[in-house]
């Protein structure tokens, strides 16, 4: 019987043949924090009487949630993230280095065929790597710190057909929302999601992160890919090491396969207050908002940066919109820097804010007013989550969320493209 991708990296890493709902001991390649869950896990390793992590090479903590801190109480425990990684002699990206999921696969460490661990749900993002990564809690996390492996139930495997041509002004955001409205948010509980078809191979690797960033909100553990001409391309600005991709056999066996052609699909918006409450962007045009968001794990990247600057040379941004901009690491602030793209956008009426998490996570750094509309590029619109509960968050592309900030109401991309 023909194996899925996550059957095959499952068994290349627990050296035995596996397949979907089977329990597995597993060996992972890279287990990463953030400033979130570390803390957590720091407590459950010396819990559990551990002295040193299993590979200095293959670990790291991000604080990138809280960054810089807003409060004391959450400095005291990035002070402990620093002194447990100086101690242990691991790597630390501290603040303004930009957010984990960014970082991570820029570190070269992680790519095809990949066994990835993270305390961060959306440690799924590198899947678009051909990568087995997925989200655990601070505990799972401790235990991997210290032994290198980690426990699996093999999950079932959907399997995404996307064929046909984008059309213009429609982009990776709009397809994974449109894919998790019909689908619902629970409809991949604890399955691996893989995307595959003409769609998926015509998308940057920009647009392949966005697309396996978001398997988690329609339930799942991964979101994999092959990996192709474009993932090695992109892979060798990082790194020289050699990986070993995995590829689901034809006659490999899935809980579901379904089809889908995107050529109509038009630009997509998740109403508040699930990421599954999808609708064509028609639907809602003319919704007043008040705050634009353009960055986070799921649409910080350069190409979302650059997408977004287009559209915007040379226009101002609605009086009544603050606009507030997060590039997801230190490097592509400093690529969209030399590309004049913050100019544009600084010009444009943008605030920057530091690489990192952001107002994604409502800590600080853009907390809306009890009323108010967000639009964002951001991956979840639940209540309170950008820190008002009486607020609303829309999710759109980079493309949405730039044409909304000119005329402060939801405004359809397309009329904006040239």
């Amino acid at each position: 019987m023909g194996q899925t991708i996550i059957e095959k990296i499952l068994s290349s890493h627990s050296g035995q043949q596996v397949h979907a709902n089977e329990i597995v001991v597993a060996k992972v390649d890279f287990v990463m924090g953030q400033d979130g869950t570390s803390p957590l896990a720091i407590r459950a390793f010396e819990d559990m009487g551990g002295k040193e992590v299993f590979d200095r090479e293959k670990v790291a903590f991000v604080i990138d949630h809280s960054a810089p801190s807003p409060i004391e109480g959450v400095s005291a425990l990035h002070k402990l993230m620093r002194e447990f990684t100086r101690s242990k002699g691991f790597k630390m990206y501290d603040i303004g280095e930009g957010v984990c999921h960014q970082l991570i696969p820029e570190s070269g460490k992680v790519g095809p065929g990949s066994l990835v661990i993270g305390a961060d749900s959306h440690t799924c993002t590198y899947g678009a790597l051909n990568a087995f990564s997925t989200g655990v809690g601070s505990t799972d996390l401790a235990g991997g710190l210290i032994s290198g492996h980690l426990w699996f139930k093999v999950p079932e495997t959907i399997k995404f057909v996307l064929n046909g041509v984008l059309p213009k002004g429609v982009y990776a955001k709009d397809l994974i929302l449109y894919l998790i409205g019909d689908i619902t948010a629970d409809g991949a509980t604890y399955m691996s999601a893989e995307y595959t078809g003409e769609a998926v191979s015509a998308l940057s690797i920009e647009g392949r992160f966005t697309m396996s960033n978001m398997a988690i909100e329609m339930g799942a553990k991964a979101g994999l890919m092959e990996a192709d001409e474009k993932t090695f391309k992109w892979l060798s600005r990082y790194t020289d090491k050699v990986f070993t991709p995995a590829s689901a056999d034809p006659d490999a066996v899935y809980a579901q396969v379904r089809n889908y052609d995107v050529s109509k699909l038009e630009p997509q918006i998740a109403k508040p207050h699930r990421v599954d409450n999808v609708c064509p962007i028609s639907e809602v045009l003319g919704t007043p908002i008040q705050q634009a968001v353009l960055g986070t794990c799921t649409n910080g990247r350069i190409e979302d940066l650059r997408i977004a600057a287009e559209l915007l040379k040379g226009k101002r941004i609605h009086d009544d919109v603050r606009f507030i901009v997060a590039p997801a690491s230190k490097t592509i602030y400093l690529d969209a820097m030399n590309e004049g793209i913050i100019q544009t956008l600084v010009e444009a009426g943008a605030a920057v804010v530091t690489p990192g998490c952001g107002p994604c996570v409502g800590t600080h750094n853009g907390v809306p007013s009890d009323g108010e509309n967000v639009i964002s590029t951001a991956n979840r619109n639940f209540k309170g989550r950008m820190g008002n509960s009486n607020a609303s968050i829309y999710l759109a592309s980079p493309a949405t969320v730039a044409a909304s900030a000119l005329l402060g109401k939801i405004a359809d991309p397309r009329d904006f493209i040239r």
